[in-house]
């Protein structure tokens, strides 16, 4: 047996002085030695746990053993059976609510850094790449339209391709990748990695098209009527901003947490004028919310000049939404927590720009409908904080474009597409959905699962039709 050591083997990352200062990835990576070591701490449980809380069922203990035994290329081999972005996922996935949160030794130890394993392994097959060819599957009839690139839509499409479909995403932006190009920060999700993977689905056949706005370029009925697709998969995420709506919104300065990132990650604007795409670089920020979106806006403000970064949250630190480490990794780059405070107004100048907003203090009440205490304001306890950037991070809703131009494509109250949870089949025949469209903004693996799911189920489906013939 093993011998269990009691914390996780650290992460090497860049200086929080450093990393202030640039866009370079903050964590650096295990070695071979680290890698090995962490492996080694897994026990190899006869029921692994661990894998109950992966939604695309890694095979996580026999890609540990791997690793452990320094079959590196095995580890890799392992993953990539259930998993399109590992090196994707190692970076961005949840774990302590998921892999990590089912180990074995967690409560007695710190539970095994699956996450960072499984960027390890990633990051070596990126390394050591095999030069054989991809390889080639016989292929089926009918083809396949996949609405929106990102984790979702990526995964539908790589197992319908290895199935051997003819499969075309269609992407509304002008690059590839959904949320992980527009959403997450280049310190977190370095884009060649995107580009990587894109690149192998491209090898495996599947066709991209960019600037196709599904519902205004074509709609899901032309694609199936008129341009013979067989099969039609949405994916196209939830990227509807959230707002407060309180005095001073439209104020400039003001950003939405999707626009900001969009922005900076995108389409570069943290390089002006080396790309042409602005973007405010401020003195004091203030970022409303403390999810994994908020924590990116904070950092994202740092690194453009911030003298002081603010995090303001309504509720208290325990009820944050953000990942553990991106949380630490805000408050050693020198973000500012607001806890309990909920802004009212955001002030302006005479020429329209933001200079700060009016909070209250708040202090939680009785559990409300999302079983969280209620946050109540202290009366009294108001007072003005000076900003010259907000971004708004208070979660997003599902973009009604598709749903609208769809006849007879079911959505419930909150503008969801309603879809099977085992499936991903939607009110309407050939027609799937999975990822936030269907939930609301979750998490990549959440969606990556939901893709694959309806992939199945599409391949299910075409094979009915075509015994039916």
């Amino acid at each position: 047996m093993p011998i269990v050591y009691p914390h996780k083997t650290e992460m090497p990352a860049l200086e929080p002085d450093v990393r202030r200062h640039n866009w370079e990835e903050v964590a650096t990576g295990y070695t071979e030695a680290r890698a090995v070591a962490e492996a080694q701490r897994c026990l190899q449980c006869q029921d692994p746990r661990c894998e109950i809380g992966c939604p695309v069922n890694v095979p996580i203990r026999e890609f540990i053993r791997c690793v452990a035994l320094r079959d590196f290329d095995g580890a890799a081999r392992a993953i990539r059976r259930r998993n399109l972005l590992p090196a994707i996922c190692g970076r961005v996935c949840p774990v302590e609510h998921q892999c990590e949160l089912h180990c074995v030794i967690l409560g007695k130890q710190e539970p095994v850094s699956i996450g960072r394993l499984e960027r390890f392994v990633a990051d070596w097959q990126r390394a050591h790449p095999s030069n054989g060819a991809v390889e080639a599957v016989a292929r089926r009839p009918g083809k396949i339209a996949i609405v929106g690139s990102g984790p979702s839509g990526l995964t539908a499409a790589s197992d319908l391709a290895q199935l051997g479909y003819s499969v075309t995403v269609f992407e509304a932006l002008h690059a590839i990748g959904g949320v992980l190009r527009y959403g997450i920060p280049e310190y977190r999700l370095p884009k060649s990695i995107v580009d990587e993977d894109v690149e192998h689905l491209e090898q495996m056949g599947v066709e991209f098209q960019t600037d196709v706005i599904i519902g205004k370029t074509i709609t899901i009925d032309q694609l199936l009527d008129e341009e013979g697709y067989s099969a039609v998969f949405i994916g196209t995420g939830a990227g509807c901003p959230v707002f407060m709506e309180i005095p001073g919104e439209n104020l400039k300065g003001v950003y939405s947490a999707n626009e900001f990132l969009t922005r900076v990650n995108l389409m570069h604007a943290f390089a002006f004028p080396a790309f042409d795409t602005p973007v405010l670089r401020p003195k004091k920020a203030a970022v409303i919310g403390a999810g994994d979106t908020a924590m990116d806006g904070v950092r994202a403000a740092i690194r453009l000049g911030a003298e002081e970064a603010h995090i303001v949250y309504r509720r208290s630190e325990q009820e944050k939404g953000a990942r553990d480490e991106d949380y630490r990794r805000a408050a050693e780059e020198g973000a500012i927590f607001d806890w309990l405070t909920l802004p009212t107004r955001y002030l302006g100048d005479e020429d329209g720009w933001v200079r700060g907003l009016e909070c209250i203090r708040t202090e939680l009440g009785e559990p409300d409908e999302s079983g969280r205490r209620r946050p109540v304001p202290v009366p009294g306890s108001e007072f003005t904080m000076e900003a010259d950037l907000v971004v708004i991070a208070l979660g997003t809703n599902p973009n009604p474009l598709v749903p609208q131009a769809t006849e007879n494509l079911d959505t419930d109250p909150h503008g969801c597409i309603v879809a099977d949870t085992a499936t991903g089949a939607t009110s309407r025949e050939g027609v799937y959905a999975g990822g936030d469209i269907v939930t609301g903004a979750a998490t990549v693996i959440l969606a990556m699962g939901a893709g694959r799911k309806a992939a199945a189920a599409i391949h299910e489906y075409l094979t009915e039709k075509e015994k039916a013939r």
